[in-house]
């Protein structure tokens, strides 16, 4: 899916709506964009699903650098998820693995599992900023995000390849629970699906990432992000991961999700699509 803006800018679009008088009072667009938000959160995605996936590292002047990756992601109720991520080719990065566990409580733990030193170390708080494996994509990134940790309002609405979006702020409630000063998202909401988001880091002015949505398909009834990529926009630099094949409701077990399964890769063999 191709991504355009269209011809009038948004902040333009939010100075004659206000003059119109057609904006929502602030606590209205408050409680409009959280319930927005949460829409796309609790989106139905399966008990658990499995993926193999293609991720190209894509840099300018250089030809792309391919690997081969499964995911497994786990909703073990009241709130928590879990997800487990595996290099499988080339050689050089296979059996790397991240695990990610999200808690009720909006904190996210991760552990990293690096196969040349056989070892599994957790991932500090404050190297959530760090770059995953030399790709465009933060540790946060790979976290799942509660909407109460963010303070939300609504923008507008923009129009991206023919779908109208309602683009949505969001905040850190606490500056020091995100590397990003806030986020913007272009949110279609008769599917609650995202299709791009900026990254603000520096400032709140210029986004420093983008991440854009590919395509998407319903796949066993689930909407799915079948391609999407993570833009640096200073750089160029860019992470494409392509979801090859995606299966939901296998009965993953609990097991698959700990530090032990993470640093032995045989324990996941029966379950990789």
């Amino acid at each position: 899916m191709v991504i355009k803006r269209i011809s009038v800018p948004l902040r333009r679009r939010q100075a004659l709506a206000l003059a119109a008088g057609t904006l929502l009072p602030l606590g209205a667009q408050a409680d409009d964009a959280l319930a927005l938000v949460k829409a796309v959160h609790e989106r139905p995605a399966g008990r658990d699903v499995a993926t193999l996936s293609r991720m190209e590292l894509v840099e300018k002047g250089r030809a792309p650098r391919v690997r081969t990756l499964a995911t497994y992601r786990l909703d073990k109720g009241g709130g928590e998820t879990a997800s487990l991520l595996r290099f499988l080719a080339p050689e050089d990065i296979a059996g790397t693995g991240l695990l990610s566990v999200a808690k009720g409580d909006g904190s996210t733990d991760q552990w990293l599992y690096l196969p040349e030193l056989d070892r599994v170390r957790r991932i500090a708080g404050d190297r959530k900023g760090g770059r995953f494996v030399g790709s465009e994509l933060y540790y946060e990134d790979l976290q799942e995000r509660k909407p109460a940790l963010d303070q939300h309002r609504l923008l507008g609405v923009e129009t991206l390849e023919g779908i109208d979006c309602q683009v949505v702020e969001s905040v850190p409630v606490e500056a020091s629970n995100s590397v990003y000063r806030k986020r913007v998202s272009w949110i279609d909401p008769k599917t609650a699906m995202v299709l791009r988001v900026d990254h603000f880091e520096r400032d709140d002015t210029r986004p420093g990432k983008r991440w854009l949505l590919g395509q998407r398909r319903q796949i066993q009834g689930y909407w799915t992000v079948t391609d999407s990529r993570m833009v640096d926009l200073a750089s160029g630099r860019e992470t494409r991961l392509v979801v090859e094949v995606a299966k939901y409701d296998r009965r993953l077990p609990a097991r698959l999700f700990t530090s032990q399964a993470l640093a032995d890769e045989r324990l996941e063999a029966e379950y990789r699509p």
